[in-house]
C-alpha cells in the first residue's frame, strides 16, 4: 500500500470494520452509511467525506 492508497484517520483496525459492515450490510448506498460504522465518530467522518465518492 502506498500513501495514496490511505484516508486520514483509517488505519488497519478501522479498515477492518468497514469491510465487516460491508460484508454483512453489502455496499454502501450512501456516504452516510459510514457512520454507521463502529470507530467513525463525526471528526473522522468529517474529514473524510471530501475524499469519497461511491
Amino acid at each position: 500500500m502506498t500513501h495514496s492508497d490511505t484516508l486520514p484517520g483509517v488505519g488497519p483496525t478501522l479498515a477492518q470494520r468497514i469491510l465487516a459492515y460491508r460484508a454483512s450490510h453489502g455496499s454502501f448506498r450512501s456516504i452516510d452509511q459510514l457512520r454507521q460504522v463502529s470507530g467513525i465518530g463525526a471528526r473522522t467522518f468529517a474529514e473524510l467525506r471530501p475524499l469519497l465518492t461511491l
